[in-house]
């Protein structure tokens, strides 16, 4: 019954498709709040607390850098899921869900006592200044604290959504953000904690949302159940899970990267004002893309899956679904960002001297979303057919290769604004590049393969 159980060799794609994204969508959305909330908040405090959206915006590298551990367990492990289920083997899928869970828990302890034990270095390290550094401290010791809860929430959860169970994934976010968006005003202003408030807020909402994935993982209504029996690491099977988990790893260790040399190079050329534009733009841009991530997420577990099942043609019409949506979305929003800069900014911030510095800033950094569409979609494509090696170079590629030497290079001539520049030259090359290799190596490639015949 679990082979015939959401079956995405049959139906519409699109249909496929959307029933996962949609969810995943809003769940991704209300993801952002997280932390988004806890931004618009922050920011709005009064006289000295106004350093506070700068001090959380710090800590943003260290948060980004636990959730790629999240990412390297769930965005490995659930596509070889996917491929696995749709080849009919639910046992070697239940091996890889278990050995997945296992290699998170030793990375969320490790991350965690690596990060307590140098956070003041390191937060010094990432752009904080004496002025934000308590609040960047204040916020990461509880936060840290709380790791483990956060890394179970985001990297367990993709093996829900790799069985199609797309609302009951919506739902791990909805439960722990509704908790969080409740608990920022009460422990934030009421109780005057401020950014450690906040990061008491996202903790607990965070463990709600833990207990509600490994509910349903080891409850009867998953497809795919977490056993003790496959709770024992196996090296094939973890070497897989990596290679295939590197590329979300490291999109967010060189989204790290890149925040931690913006910061500090802001932070050199244009003081606390540019590292708190920086924040907000930074927190834009989650919201931002969040729908374009449920959209590729969603295709994942559809490409996998017929992938598997030596369904070509529906792969292809699973890409060429995927690529035209996300371009679309990606076009509103970059006319959204062209439009009406001050007025996302303000969301954020009400200071004029922030205000002034952000709009031109804001402009400069979105002025080429449309390519950085071209590789969501393209890297999606990768990782849901278990491309690995592929995957992890366009990740590196973008962000290490050439976003982050260009944050360097060209603030010399261009000051502050070099540093927004070099954003949008790394996502017109990095778009091209990613969905033009796609094509030719993945999508033409399967346009020659018969359904039912051996994969190339």
């Amino acid at each position: 019954m679990s082979h015939r159980q959401n079956d995405f060799s049959r139906g519409s794609i699109p249909r496929n498709i959307m029933n996962l994204a949609i969810p995943m969508t809003a769940a991704q959305l209300v993801n952002v709040l997280y932390s988004v909330v806890d931004r618009i908040y922050l920011g709005h405090l009064p006289g000295g607390d106004s350093l506070a959206l700068t001090g959380l915006g710090v800590t943003m590298p260290i948060v980004s850098i636990l959730m790629g551990f999240a990412n390297l367990c769930g965005t490995g492990g659930a596509p070889l899921c996917s491929i696995s289920r749709g080849r009919g083997d639910d046992q070697e899928a239940e091996r890889v869900m278990g050995n997945a869970f296992v290699l998170l828990l030793i990375l969320g302890v490790a991350g965690t006592a690596f990060f307590l034990a140098l956070k003041e270095p390191i937060l010094y390290l990432f752009g904080a200044s004496p002025g934000t550094f308590p609040y960047a401290d204040g916020y990461m010791t509880i936060y840290l604290c709380g790791t483990l809860f956060v890394m179970i929430s985001l990297g367990m959860n993709p093996f829900i959504n790799a069985q199609g169970f797309g609302r009951v994934g919506m739902m791990t976010v909805l439960l722990g953000a509704a908790v969080n968006i409740a608990l920022d005003p009460v422990l934030i202003f009421v109780l005057h904690m401020g950014v450690r408030g906040a990061a008491l807020a996202t903790v607990f909402s965070q463990g709600l949302s833990a207990a509600w994935v490994l509910a349903f993982l080891t409850g009867k209504k998953a497809i795919l159940r977490l056993k003790g029996e496959n709770l024992r690491l196996d090296g094939t099977r973890t070497k897989k899970i990596i290679s295939l988990g590197l590329s979300g790893f490291f999109v967010n260790m060189t989204n790290s990267l890149v925040q931690v040399v913006c910061n500090a190079t802001l932070q050199n050329y244009g003081g606390d004002t540019y590292v708190g534009v920086m924040t907000i733009i930074n927190s834009i841009r989650e919201v931002f893309i969040m729908p374009v991530q449920g959209l590729t997420n969603g295709s994942q577990p559809v490409e996998g899956y017929n992938y598997g099942a030596g369904q070509y043609s529906r792969v292809r019409e699973a890409i060429r679904f995927t690529v035209g949506l996300t371009v679309a979305y990606s076009a509103l929003f970059w006319v959204c960002a062209m439009l009406f800069p001050a007025a996302l900014i303000h969301i954020f911030k009400s200071d004029p001297v922030i205000i002034e510095a952000g709009v031109p800033a804001l402009r400069i950094y979105f002025s080429m979303f449309l390519f950085m569409s071209l590789q969501f979609a393209g890297q999606a494509t990768f990782v849901g057919l278990g491309r690995a090696k592929q995957s992890v170079f366009f990740s590196l590629l973008r962000k290490a290769v050439v976003n982050a030497p260009l944050t360097l290079i060209l603030p010399i001539w261009m000051g502050t604004t070099g540093v927004f520049a070099a954003e949008a030259v790394s996502q017109l090359i990095g778009g091209l590049a990613c969905f033009t290799t796609m094509y030719l190596t993945l999508y033409r490639p399967l346009g020659r393969l018969r359904d039912g015949g051996p994969a190339a």
